[in-house]
């Protein structure tokens, strides 16, 4: 077979030609495996069943931490359109959320750090609101001063609100294109080096958003699902993986796909199985107490069994 030689992008983040040739060889029988007995990966073959389990996995916290009698911490990202049945199982279930105090991952911001308001569409807490918060009945609703997102205001302190109240008994999440946690991205990696201890020192803070998380962003609804790079701010507030170090659990759910593709493929393996780094953030996944689940279309191999790379057609 001709070989045919190159160089990454530089804006590629990780570039170890021989780390991304063993990751993505990865069979899905071989992807559930980790020597780390504290990170579990498991896969969820149907995206409805994925959906569900999602889910019922955030009511049933809430249920228990409620009838344990203490209160639930949550770290959640957005947009999730699973957001509204969560809601409606609440309501059908009569589950008090008056307990609960939830942390959103992220928001967007503008040039200057300006994060973005409550009411544009575009934004995260636009979204919670709309299709968590408003959803459940208000006899059931958390009081507005537990539900919490990174803002101008708040940022540098964002961390020791969550650490204020013990840190978070479950931080959910996906792993993003560039293998970012929140928008906590891979360019940060030069002010840390190769220094875990350090990196899992890193709070909250305004970042710039890294090209590959633009480009996946624009696929969302926010920008219209047609791959709008203009719709997509240059900044947001985010957590940082201090935030997941001092979680009880972080519990990550890979499930974006497009029929038979999908971009989580190959990141999920590089996050999982590559090298601990700051160059994949997601890789801390590996060290904390971890639930990675994946959906059946995210643990596809990322080679044919002809030994070719899928194509989109």
């Amino acid at each position: 077979m001709s070989q045919f030689n190159y160089q990454m992008s530089d804006f590629v983040p990780f570039k170890d030609k021989e780390v991304c040739e063993q990751v993505r060889s990865i069979k899905k029988e071989d992807l559930c495996k980790h020597p780390n007995g504290n990170f579990k990966i498991r896969i969820i073959e149907d995206q409805i069943a994925f959906a569900f389990s999602f889910l019922t996995d955030v009511v049933a916290g809430i249920k228990k931490s409620l009838d344990e009698g203490r209160q639930h911490v949550i770290i959640l990202p957005a947009p999730n359109p699973q957001y509204a049945l969560v809601a409606q199982m609440l309501n059908e279930l009569n589950i008090s959320t008056k307990h609960v105090h939830t942390f959103n991952m992220d928001e967007y911001a503008d040039e200057h750090g300006k994060t973005a308001p409550k009411t544009w569409k575009g934004g995260f807490q636009y979204w919670m609101h709309h299709d968590l918060f408003s959803r459940i009945k208000p006899e059931l609703r958390m009081p507005d001063r537990q539900i919490h997102f990174p803002n101008t205001q708040n940022v540098n302190d964002y961390t020791k609100m969550i650490e204020d109240l013990g840190g978070a008994d479950i931080c959910y999440g996906g792993i993003g294109w560039c293998g970012h946690i929140g928008f906590f991205e891979p360019h940060l990696a030069e002010e840390f080096g190769e220094d875990i201890d350090a990196y899992l020192q890193a709070g909250s803070r305004i970042v710039d958003l890294h090209p590959i998380t633009q480009c996946q962003n624009s696929l969302f609804a926010d920008a219209g699902c047609a791959g709008d790079l203009s719709s997509c701010p240059p900044k947001a507030a985010t957590i940082g993986p201090k935030d997941l170090a001092n979680s009880k659990l972080v519990s990550f759910w890979d499930g974006f796909a497009y029929g038979d593709i999908s971009w989580q493929r190959f990141i999920t393996r590089l996050a999982a199985h590559g090298p601990v780094t700051p160059r994949v953030p997601a890789s801390i996944l590996q060290i904390l107490k971890t639930q990675l689940t994946i959906s059946g279309t995210v643990a596809d191999d990322c080679i044919t069994e002809r030994g070719e790379r899928r194509i989109a057609f």
